[in-house]
């Protein structure tokens, strides 16, 4: 009876340091596992902000490459560019120095921004202002070719433009200039607009037909400038003098 109580006892013992055992081990394996999730979460959350980092610097450059291109010519953009130089190598640098990188980056890129947003904003006004300029220029010197041209167009306006082109192109002198005004003024009476309807005779020196003018300029119709420069040559080709074509007016009634 004895020994079979001490077997009994034995194998509870034994029973006992098995379930023991067991324990230990179901313990340390989940101890284990726990260790292995949170180191496979410290690493997601390590790529995580890892990816973050490395985003960030690769919108930083696109940034930064955008304004610099915007900036040539206009912005002096050489820290900025130092900067993508080195923040172009963010793969091989620790993840502190790429963010300080990255915001100093950004930084500048605002800055000179903004720098090439006034640059821009100046040379618009700028732009602006000399086409304001150009075209009140053109508009006043049109305005004075306006005003030049009806004056010359004007009977004295008229005899003016003769008398110094009769000087300055063919010599002639005040006793021709007397000729030609008594002859154009018996014509057309200096009138730039003066039409002979039965003939078809036109402007001061009553060309025929007016379209002959076309030689001098194509504003034969509107320029008295125009139509004197044809007449004068006329007359030269024609009768050699202004007297000539006077004389020949008067016995004949033309020239």
């Amino acid at each position: 009876m004895l020994i079979s109580g001490a077997i009994v006892a034995t194998g509870i013992l034994v029973g006992s340091g098995f379930v023991v055992q067991s324990t230990v081990s179901a313990g340390q394996a989940a101890a284990q596992a726990a260790a292995s999730t949170a180191r496979t979460q410290a690493d997601v959350v390590a790529r995580v902000e890892q990816s973050k980092i490395d985003a960030d610097a690769q919108n930083a450059l696109s940034k930064a490459n955008a304004v610099v291109d915007q900036a040539e010519a206009k912005v002096d953009a050489t820290p900025l560019i130092a900067s993508i130089s080195t923040l172009s190598n963010y793969t091989q640098l620790d993840t502190q120095t790429v963010s300080t990188l990255t915001t100093q980056t950004v930084s500048q890129a605002d800055t000179i921004a903004a720098a090439t947003a006034e640059a821009d904003r100046v040379a618009a006004e700028a732009a602006a202002a000399a086409a304001a300029k150009a075209e009140a220029d053109a508009a006043a010197a049109a305005a004075a070719a306006a005003e030049a041209l009806a004056e010359g167009n004007t009977v004295s306006g008229a005899k003016a433009t003769a008398a110094g082109l009769a000087s300055s192109e063919y010599g002639w002198g005040e006793s021709q200039f007397s000729c030609l005004v008594s002859l154009w003024s018996k014509e057309s009476g200096w009138s730039y607009q003066a039409y002979n309807a039965s003939s078809g005779a036109t402007g001061i020196p009553q060309a025929l037909p007016g379209s002959k003018m076309a030689t001098i300029a194509d504003d034969w119709k509107t320029n008295a400038a125009t139509q004197i420069k044809w007449g004068l040559a006329y007359i030269k080709g024609s009768y050699g003098t202004p007297c000539s074509a006077w004389s020949h007016s008067q016995s004949v009634n033309w020239y």
